[in-house]
């Protein structure tokens, strides 16, 4: 779980503070892509915009796969009980496996030191990322306010539950 303090007074309450894959949905996961994820982590929880519609944060959010969707458990002291917001998996499934070709691809092109060879891979990389946090910007645009950034590390989460 990562967590980051209380923000100072005056400051925005609509973010983030706290974070939790369950590790029931967690695979197995190499060296590489579980120093992505908490890099991930990290760097959501430090900074982030993200609003539910209709209650403030600050946020506690644990995100899992189940029954072909992944579920968005959030809490927040202006929330009763848990918002629970489910997106389904299928539109993700083709960038995500994109996507893990292409970090294959990087890492294997990083060992190798070939700079334009990393810098063309880190490019198509770059825009599977950013078709992935569309994506879930559009698939939760109803019910949740993030900004591109917060969605690119919350689609980084969500590759995080599918790791091979």
């Amino acid at each position: 779980m990562a967590q980051k303090q209380d923000k100072p007074p005056g400051e925005t309450t609509q973010h983030i503070t706290s974070i939790v894959l369950d590790e029931s949905s967690l695979t197995a996961r190499t060296q590489a892509l579980e120093h992505e994820r908490r890099v991930a982590m990290e760097d959501l929880i430090e900074w982030n915009h993200f609003t539910i519609k209709g209650a403030d944060g600050p946020y506690a959010l644990t995100l899992k796969t189940a029954e072909g969707r992944i579920i968005f458990a959030i809490t927040s002291p202006m929330l009763k009980k848990p918002a629970i917001l489910a997106i389904p998996l299928a539109p993700f499934r083709g960038i995500i496996r994109d996507y893990f070709l292409i970090c294959e691809s990087y890492f294997e092109a990083i060992k190798t030191g070939n700079l334009p060879k990393i810098e063309a891979i880190d490019m198509s990389r770059r825009g599977l990322h950013n078709e992935g946090s569309d994506l879930l910007i559009t698939l939760l645009a109803e019910k949740v306010d993030m900004d591109s950034e917060t969605a690119r590390r919350l689609f980084t989460l969500l590759c995080a539950l599918h790791m091979k």
